[in-house]
């Protein structure tokens, strides 16, 4: 068996605005190619791609673009799954990504026809919370195919234990699993920007009051209602601060925040300041003295651990599945409830030594957990399990410290 292995990943949208799902595909992506491995990204919208990738590509990975139906939303045309078909076939292994793509059902169908093996990653979408978002389109899903694409897989993919205890209701009891945590490339955060670059493209951000920092996708499931109404509470209590929004949103949605806002009186010390990408983004992170995000669900939230490798202290809710995880780091970890938000901030914004205390420890613990080579390992392994399976052997006894089967 040789060294190095061929793996391909499928998404049907490669755009940023898609959130973490997209950014942890494409730096496992580029790990992987870093590791000598052959990787290929499928997709149907190839939008943000890196353009290194097609610059340099030889040592980067490959894109495969699947034309996708023109009459039925969300399918692969023939054309598309031909073309999967194709390279399908010279693969190690597929990886999958999230369990409501019905494109991911076909691959799947395609897959079992070819005997290449496959993993599926689940990505939070099986937590409690999503699977009471549109509950019966979901079990109806699970129903006529979803359970099938797990069913089939060599390996169910998890990022967090406590992602695996909420998926596995739905997840079919024979399937194998393995929790292996989110890849990031923590290149960039080895040698930070500075705050310079944020000062300069928000100069309004320029004043010495304290700043706490929203950083995500604009949605209800992120808590910003709650947010809100912690940055009245600490109007109250007459403790200056600055709260910055930063993220993409539906407009309607982040107008209703704009009003909530006003209506709450805390509009002019909040900042709606948009999509923010690379070095602006590491750069507000140093700004901020903390980075809040009282979700009500994400999966790895890589808008956390991003946080805590600037330095900045955080503060979030049980809604994260990797929660356990950053409480070691030193995150705050809180209830449901504008009043604890609002203690928890109130809190680290008085102490200037517990935050550079956090900040220093959060930074330590993330460089040392998400080491690119110690994760990098984990998907190799993972991945070579998957590989025996296609080749029908055993798997090597090192690798049951990682896989599971229930």
């Amino acid at each position: 068996m040789s060294d190095n292995l061929s793996v391909m990943h499928f998404f049907p949208r490669i755009r940023s605005e898609e959130g973490g799902v997209v950014k942890t595909i494409i730096d496992l992506c580029e790990l992987l190619a870093q590791a000598g491995h052959r990787v290929q990204l499928a997709t149907c919208d190839a939008t943000d791609v890196p353009s290194r990738w097609r610059d340099s590509p030889g040592n980067s990975p490959q894109v495969v673009e699947l034309p996708k139906s023109r009459r039925l939303p969300g399918f692969l045309s023939h054309e598309g799954l031909a073309r999967f078909r194709e390279v399908a076939r010279e693969v190690d292994a597929v990886h999958l990504h999230t369990p409501w793509e019905i494109a991911n059902v076909q691959l799947a169908s395609v897959l079992k026809k070819t005997h290449t093996p496959y993993v599926v990653s689940v990505h939070g979408m099986l937590d409690d919370y999503c699977m009471e978002q549109k509950r019966l389109k979901k079990r109806l899903f699970l129903a006529l195919g979803g359970r099938r694409l797990f069913r089939d897989a060599a390996l169910v993919h998890y990022t967090a234990e406590g992602e695996l205890e909420q998926a596995s209701k739905w997840i079919p009891q024979a399937a194998k699993y393995c929790v292996q945590a989110c890849a990031m490339d923590l290149a960039p955060y080895h040698q930070l920007p500075g705050t310079g670059l944020a000062l300069d493209s928000f100069p309004y951000l320029q004043s010495d009051m304290k700043k706490m920092l929203f950083l995500s996708r604009l949605h209800s499931k992120k808590g910003l209602e709650m947010l809100l109404e912690a940055a009245a509470l600490l109007r109250r209590r007459q403790i200056g601060f600055e709260l910055l929004i930063a993220g993409p949103g539906d407009e309607q949605y982040t107008n209703r925040l704009k009003s909530l806002a006003k209506q709450l009186d805390v509009h002019e010390q909040t900042h709606f300041l948009g999509m923010v990408r690379g070095d602006l983004k590491l750069s507000l992170y140093q700004l901020a003295d903390v980075f809040v995000l009282p979700t009500y669900q994400e999966n790895f939230g890589l808008v956390l651990p991003e946080a805590l490798a600037c330095g900045t202290p955080v503060v979030t809710t049980r809604g994260t599945d990797i929660w356990p995880e950053l409480e070691q780091a030193g995150a705050k970890i809180v209830g449901f409830s504008p009043l604890e938000i609002a203690d928890a901030i109130a809190a680290l914004l008085a102490d200037d030594a517990e935050r550079n205390r956090l900040g220093d420890q959060g930074r330590s613990y993330v460089l040392q957990w998400l080491d690119p080579k110690i994760v990098t390992t984990g998907y190799e392994r993972m991945y070579r399990t998957v590989q025996n399976h296609g080749l029908g052997t055993p798997e090597d006894t090192p690798l049951r410290n990682n896989v599971h089967g229930r």
